[in-house]
């Protein structure tokens, strides 16, 4: 397995616990174009959480991510497979997979070389699924210390890869034959504590504390426990997804 930038060995417990997870309604659509239910492959699986989904549809799924620390944590189903490998060099048959996804995670990988394994191992009608969220949004108040929190406390500790997701994916280069998707949103009801535990997990929290000591999700939470109201509510969070699929060419 070839080297790679890990960011999230550290923290993978608590990225098993508090990552938010993807919307049933995008697994059930990507059932319905992938050109077959038989083998799904799902890259930088992380704790498996679009694995899990999409073993609700297909025969097998294949998930794979180069943390061992994350696959550790990662949940046990029937009919997934994880294994501790690249994206850009998977241990696949050739013309096996019928669907191949990648959930907030391209940004992580050499997309050259990646996309000509995709190719490689994608069946004649094949589909490529990746998508990304972006910040977390609960109402315009927090929303924009949200925002500032991101930007001007832990942003200069983001990897550069970040940019991507900030764009949207809006500008990375994709030579397949793009199918037009249904307006997706992912959300979740949670508590203060939850949000807290969720900031904890982004890469660049881990960096700052690194870099700077202390705790700068801690002082957030403190910052808009008054904006928030009882902090043992749950109140509706939502994240907006970009989701980009083609079909092989």
């Amino acid at each position: 397995m070839s080297s790679f930038a890990d960011y999230f060995s550290g923290a993978a417990v608590r990225y098993a616990s508090h990552r938010p997870h993807y919307p049933p309604a995008l697994m059930d659509w990507l059932a319905g174009v992938a050109s077959s239910r038989d083998v799904a492959w799902d890259c930088g699986t992380g704790n498996g959480q679009a694995a899990m989904g999409l073993a609700r549809h297909f025969r097998t799924v294949l998930a794979s991510d180069p943390s061992q620390a994350q696959l550790r944590y990662a949940t046990r189903a029937s009919g997934v497979e994880y294994a501790a490998m690249t994206a850009e060099s998977a241990a696949i048959r050739a013309g096996c997979v019928n669907l191949v996804t990648v959930a907030q995670a391209l940004h992580w990988f050499d997309l050259l070389r990646f996309y000509t394994e995709v190719d490689r191992v994608l069946d004649r009608d094949g589909v490529l699924a990746v998508w990304m969220y972006g910040l977390l949004q609960v109402d315009s108040a927090i929303d924009e210390r949200i925002g500032h929190f991101n930007r001007d406390v832990v942003g200069g500790y983001w990897p550069k890869e970040r940019a991507l997701v900030e764009q949207g994916y809006a500008g990375i280069d994709f030579p397949f034959r793009e199918v037009q998707v249904p307006p997706m949103v992912m959300e979740a009801h949670w508590t203060l504590g939850q949000v807290g535990a969720y900031l904890d997990t982004w890469s660049a929290v881990t960096r700052y504390r690194q870099a700077v000591g202390g705790n700068p999700v801690g002082r957030f939470i403190t910052s808009i426990s008054r904006l928030w109201g009882d902090a043992d509510t749950a109140r509706r969070v939502t994240w907006p997804l970009e989701v980009r699929v083609g079909r092989k060419r």
